[in-house]
């Protein structure tokens, strides 16, 4: 994925092969989400005027920099469960020992592939609460592009739950779902923050 273009990922995506899909969608607007929150702080740092907001942006900017590279890196890991899960479903079921480690099989791998889309939106939340650290102290001049970061972090976050939910239904141990849907639950909380970076955004732009 790293090492294709833009336009033949899409076309990739809008192929018949099932994957990449939306899995991979979700971590790729997080990694969308993130880079422009290192924009945003390029943009403010070696600047004497925001000298104020250097030390601020330097760290967001590293942290941001960490969530772009997790987030491309799930994007590209979501294919490979997916994969997993197939070949699961795959495997012989002819006899009761072969039921058995099929059955086992798939539902180690519907586990992984909630894992990765329940990553994503833990990095998802992350950029969020990045977005909302640098929005009053970076260069007020792309202010507008910290709304977009936490726009396209909250729909990576919305996508990758979809995600997670899909295969949490499949999932057999009631475990295993309350630990994964408490889990994502947490990362859904900073959907409020989200909204609230955009609505301050849009309240300052028109102002």
């Amino acid at each position: 994925m790293r090492n294709t273009t833009i336009d033949q990922w899409y076309t990739d995506l809008a192929s018949a092969s099932p994957a990449p899909g939306g899995g991979a969608a979700a971590g790729m607007s997080a990694a969308m989400g993130a880079a422009l929150v290192s924009m945003v702080c390029n943009l403010t740092i070696g600047k004497p005027k925001y000298a104020e907001h250097e030390e601020i942006a330097r760290e967001v900017l590293a942290a941001a920099e960490s969530a772009r590279n997790d987030a491309q890196r799930l994007a590209e890991d979501d294919e490979t469960a997916f994969n997993g899960v197939i070949a699961a479903y795959k495997m012989p079921k002819d006899t009761d020992e072969e039921k058995a480690a099929r059955t086992d099989a798939v539902q180690k791998g519907l586990v992984q592939a909630a894992e990765t889309p329940l990553a994503v939106c833990e990095v998802a939340a992350r950029i969020i609460k990045l977005a909302g650290r640098i929005m009053n102290h970076s260069n007020p001049n792309v202010v507008s592009d910290v709304a977009v970061a936490a726009s396209a972090a909250r729909s990576a976050l919305e996508s990758a739950a979809l995600n997670v939910d899909i295969n949490l239904a499949s999932i057999k141990s009631a475990d295993e779902r309350e630990r994964i849907a408490s889990e994502m639950n947490e990362s859904l909380q900073t959907k409020v923050q989200a909204e609230a970076i955009i609505v301050a955004v849009t309240r300052r732009i028109k102002s």
